[in-house]
């Protein structure tokens, strides 16, 4: 790995490889093994459902294309969070580093983490009791793995990110060769379902789309990061949108239209259907990598956005300390983790994917709209350029910002609740600059 040191202090120790493989464990986590059915339940038709899936990973594509420019003109840790403060000021900096940390990254991790939780429970026949401990455990088990450098955690995540790959091929080609079903008729109308459009379908596939931007927050730590950024972006999501699609296939392939929209576990119904109790255990072990490796990369980005908001004076400065041999943010990754297990003990798996869903993308709009302030400051001079420019960072706004409106309409609770949490970061920003005076303009 190169090693070539950063102004930040970080060492870039990430190669392509290491890249591509945070792109696609940063996206894929439970959501595919979850959400289909109930995509499935908000759609009329096997087609409409798959055209969903797919039109959802193009629209993340733009946004990761998007992404892909702006960590190639600011290759530095930070992600988001960088855009946001210098196009918009520190304001909406702090605002996403503190929805961030309470909210986004957290809440993902944490409601993750409880996927992990109870296939594992299951797993080992464990009642359900045992899932707020095994959740809590597995949080402490990656920050720990995380303490020691990123080398070791960028290892570990890629045997994660290979082994939930392994599970998604076992599950396509148990479904579509080996569960004895022809497929005919897996893209028919089912009238048993009523079409909602896209908006209101959008919300849980959206879901198990977000993540593609982790790897920008660890951009002072990849090697090139010009070349390997954009590269990592557009060829992780092409194998993402290229898993999903293949294992909704094979959902609709052995189960239906409408069988998927009544399955609450359909991984575990197809391999169940190919190879009995054992093939239903066997993708149980996959869900729970699956959900390891996520929460691992959620917290190993996230850190580092708390990290550079310490060195910028709008966190604590504690926070903003690298270890001395292993140039790991510590005290901001044990920060973070500590309180998405605070937030197991505290909220439901629903709660919590509101929460951060609405935050998560809400975020990447606004991150992609910084795209024109820094056309506009700094001209066309960057390596990568999204194609399409504007057009395709404005579809990419537009269509979110609808989602949104969508979310507050159907689940108008949990996402305002998550609003008021963001919002309550403004007093506490005021009264952070009254206290320190040394804020980045």
């Amino acid at each position: 790995m190169s090693e070539t040191s950063t102004s930040g202090g970080y060492v870039r120790r990430l190669r392509p490889w290491d890249a591509a493989m945070i792109v696609v464990g940063g996206i894929i986590g439970g959501g595919i093994f979850l959400n289909p059915y109930v995509v499935a339940m908000r759609t009329s038709s096997g087609l409409s459902l798959l055209l969903m899936w797919i039109g959802a990973g193009l629209l993340t594509l733009i946004g990761a294309l998007c992404y892909a420019e702006l960590g190639a003109r600011r290759p530095h840790a930070g992600g988001s969070y960088v855009y946001l403060r210098e196009a918009f000021g520190p304001l909406a900096g702090f605002l996403f580093g503190w929805s961030m940390l309470l909210v986004i990254y957290s809440g993902s991790t944490a409601a993750v983490a409880t996927i992990f939780a109870s296939y594992a429970a299951s797993l080992f026949g464990l009642p359900a009791s045992a899932a707020t401990p095994l959740a809590i455990g597995a949080l402490v088990f990656v920050a720990l793995i995380n303490l020691f450098g990123l080398r070791l955690g960028a290892q570990v995540q890629n045997l994660f990110t290979l082994l939930k790959l392994l599970a998604v091929a076992v599950l396509v080609v148990c479904g579509l060769f080996l569960a004895g079903v022809s497929g005919h008729g897996m893209l028919a109308t089912d009238p048993q379902t009523a079409d909602v459009g896209f908006m209101g379908a959008a919300l849980p596939v959206l879901f198990a789309y977000s993540g593609f931007t982790y790897l920008n927050n660890l951009a002072g730590e990849v090697s090139e990061p010009q070349r390997t950024l954009p590269r990592a972006l557009f060829i992780g999501m092409l194998l993402v949108i290229a898993a999903y699609a293949l294992v909704n296939l094979a959902y609709l392939a052995v189960l239906g239209h409408a069988g998927l929209a009544a399955s609450r576990a359909p991984a575990a119904d197809v391999m169940q259907r190919v190879f009995g109790t054992a093939g239903a255990k066997l993708i149980a072990v996959g869900v729970a990598i699956s959900a390891l490796g996520f929460c691992n990369i959620t917290l190993v980005a996230g850190a580092r956005v708390l990290q550079v908001m310490g060195e910028d004076g709008l966190f604590f400065r504690s926070v903003a300390r690298l270890h001395p041999k292993h140039r790991t943010p510590n005290v901001a990754l044990l920060l973070l983790s500590g309180w998405a297990i605070v937030l197991v003990w505290s909220g439901s798996y629903g709660q919590l994917l509101d929460y951060a869903t609405f935050g998560d993308w809400l975020a990447c709009a606004f991150g992609v709209g910084t795209l024109f302030w820094y056309r506009r400051r700094e001209g066309d001079q960057a390596s990568f350029r999204v194609p399409g420019y504007p057009l395709l960072p404005l579809i990419f706004i537009a269509t979110i910002g609808l989602v949104m409106v969508q979310s507050l309409r159907t689940s108008p609770l949990n996402t305002g609740i998550g609003l008021l949490i963001m919002a309550a970061g403004i007093p506490v920003y005021l009264v952070w600059r009254r206290l320190f005076s040394r804020v980045t303009s």
